[in-house]
């Protein structure tokens, strides 16, 4: 096979961010505390390409979906149960900010808020557009606890409206993506900052996206199991290995 002119379908690409993911979480869970050390940075490295996939595939849901409110419903009962699988996972309080301020929530959550917002400011929904503004502006900042932040709504409205340009979405997901690496550099980890310098590797891969979802069907279906039940082993392995304590950042 011609790798040079391999395509990728959907499917592919969400097996890509399904094996980034999971390195990155098995790395958070031999490696906790985000050390600096070679192996640890390597793996993370690698851990980056899953956030930049799940954006545009968000963006492309959103276009195809027949029905956007069942979309946002799906969406929200996955952030909800995300949210008890993350918080398992990596030892957080699922309680809100009794552990701080960064990270309390999964970035399925942000996912959810940012299709909200783009079903908000469509033509479907007739509200002042003053009003508008107000609510997605709040809708943003709920997103501000969970993993990826603001960040992660901000370039998914970015990346749409840039939908059909790949390197128009790219540019825009890493304007965002920089100021959050300045934010994580001061006031999270310096480490993690630079490591997301890895989101630069999503670009080859999605160019060679072909369009087409692929034969598997029940692949999406895959993820919204996959994603709470690989956090809900990796909280048995945390537990069994250190006790029950916080492995995150």
């Amino acid at each position: 096979m011609n790798i040079k002119n391999m395509s990728l379908n959907s499917n592919h690409l969400k097996l890509i961010a399904i094996l980034a993911m999971t390195i990155d979480h098995l790395t958070d869970l031999l490696y906790p505390n985000y050390p600096i050390e070679p192996i640890p940075l390597i793996l993370h490295f690698i851990g980056r390409l899953t956030a930049p996939i799940m954006w545009f595939f968000i963006v492309e849901g959103f276009h195809y979906t027949k029905n956007v409110k069942k979309y946002i419903l799906r969406l929200g009962a996955f952030a909800l149960i995300s949210h008890f699988a993350y918080c398992f996972g990596f030892g957080i309080d699922p309680l809100p900010f009794k552990g701080g301020i960064f990270n309390q929530t999964s970035v399925m959550y942000p996912l959810f808020i940012a299709v909200v917002i783009l079903w908000l400011l469509s033509n479907e929904v007739k509200l002042n557009p003053v009003l508008k503004f107000l609510i997605s502006f709040c809708l943003v900042w709920s997103a501000f606890p969970a993993n990826w932040s603001c960040i992660a709504v901000l370039a998914i409205l970015s990346m749409n409206e840039k939908r059909g340009n790949l390197k128009g979405q790219m540019l825009s997901m890493c304007l965002w993506v920089f100021l959050y690496g300045i934010v994580s550099y001061f006031f999270v980890s310096k480490a993690y900052a630079l490591e997301l310098i890895g989101v630069l590797l999503v670009y080859p891969i999605l160019k060679r996206y072909n369009g087409e979802r692929g034969k598997v069907k029940w692949m999406k279906w895959f993820f919204y199991a996959y994603y709470p039940a690989h956090l809900i082993i990796i909280g048995i392995c945390r537990i069994i290995l250190y006790g029950n304590i916080n492995i995150g950042l």
